[in-house]
């Protein structure tokens, strides 16, 4: 893995509630039209693409890249559930780095239906089995009617709040600061401000959650253009922006031993963390700008400690000085995050690097963290992985 990579484009497409939202298809010929003009490279000069989706049929890859040409290379089709986006990143970034290609697409697209996430398949064993006995085990059996998705990641933060006696409120705050981030994100599907109040009045969902604590389901593209340094250098593209590390890590025993902490990601994060921190010659304290997995406002904060931003059992006193904000000690999801911006899920992790690139270039507009020089990248999938990728502003 010796070739250096550069991230040489990327592009989005605002995202969407799905009764607003073009087709899965013209969102990414968007996406993937604005990363390559960012790069300035046409689809000719691109090598393999790995196109990132949840729901849709077997080549929808193929048929959305269609759109902008047919240039015969390979295109795979990539699904890793929420971590869906950084998956095909992470195969993108992989080529690149072992000279397999030297000049490679990773777009991410979604359109999803109203309502929770629910399970497409029910004449065929579920992959969240095994989740749904360790929590049925911990917690209970509950209601039917309760998404999937939220009673998860509602049974973390309660575990959260148990062993460190926080007090369930505390997660309102993020939704309230993701609000406030994606207030200058064209691109975000909810910029209206909330107060605690209204965050904590809203429906109850799960736990400690409520409605507007809660991703939506979300419509849009994303894409990046990966290069080597070589390539970038021969054809005059810009080599600002450059991926110091990139770690995958899935579950192990440990998923499951009855913490629902464990269960939604804790340890593949952690884990995947310690491998770029290392990999890259830094530590959590470099880091300038952090896009992390905020499906919900409890993984939120859980991600807060997984990734080192703060110690564990101190995420409250962390949001309650701003360290997770502008002025803050790191701003975490300039973006709005997934609460605000959205969460199509293929879309997702590219979103995200488009998000942390503009900032490491300085043309975040009204959204830029001043002197941002070192961002990381935070995705989660159930079922599972996690991907945690480092960039760094090249000098």
């Amino acid at each position: 893995m010796g070739n250096r990579v550069v991230v040489a484009g990327v592009g989005m497409v605002p995202f969407a509630t799905p009764r607003r939202s073009e087709p899965y298809d013209v969102l990414a010929e968007g996406a993937v039209t604005a990363a390559l003009a960012d790069a300035g490279l046409g689809l000719d000069r691109v090598q393999q693409a790995y196109a990132g989706y949840v729901y849709g049929d077997s080549t929808s890859g193929q048929h959305a890249l269609y759109r902008v040409g047919m240039t015969g290379i390979p295109v795979l089709n990539v699904n890793n559930n929420c971590s869906t986006g950084s998956s095909a990143l992470f195969l993108a970034r992989q080529a690149v780095a072992s000279g397999a290609a030297e000049c490679v697409l990773a777009f991410g697209f979604e359109q999803m239906r109203r309502g929770a996430l629910k399970a497409q398949w029910d004449d065929r064993p579920s992959a969240f089995a095994r989740f749904d006995e360790v929590l049925d085990a911990v917690g209970g059996q509950v209601d039917a009617d309760v998404p999937m998705a939220p009673r998860y990641f509602g049974a973390a933060g309660t575990a959260y709040c148990d062993r460190y006696g926080m007090d369930p409120a505390v997660f309102a705050q993020v939704a309230v600061k993701a609000r406030r981030h994606a207030a200058h994100n064209p691109y975000a599907v909810f910029t209206e401000q909330v107060t605690v109040d209204e965050v904590l009045g809203s429906p109850r969902v799960f736990g400690p959650l409520t409605r507007l604590q809660c991703c939506p389901p979300t419509c849009g593209a994303a894409a990046a253009v990966v290069v080597s340094e070589d390539f970038a250098r021969r054809h005059g593209l810009r080599r600002d922006v450059v991926v110091a590390a990139q770690a995958m890590t899935t579950d192990t025993s440990s998923s499951f031993g009855g913490d629902p902490m464990a269960l939604v990601g804790y340890d593949m994060t952690k884990a995947a963390a310690g491998q770029v921190y290392e990999a890259a010659a830094i530590g959590p304290e470099d880091l300038d700008v952090v896009e992390l997995h905020d499906c919900f406002t409890t993984n939120e904060v859980l991600s807060y400690e997984a990734l080192g931003l703060t110690p564990e059992g101190t995420a409250e006193k962390f949001i309650a000085d701003g360290g997770n904000t502008y002025g803050g000690r790191v701003v975490t999801n300039p973006s709005g995050g997934l609460l605000s911006k959205g969460h199509p899920l293929g879309a997702t992790g590219l979103a995200q690097c488009a998000e942390l690139v503009w900032q490491l270039r300085g043309e975040a507009g009204p959204r830029q963290v001043d002197g941002a020089t070192v961002a990381l990248q935070h995705n989660i999938g159930l079922g599972g992985a996690a991907v945690v990728t480092v960039y760094v502003k090249a000098s």
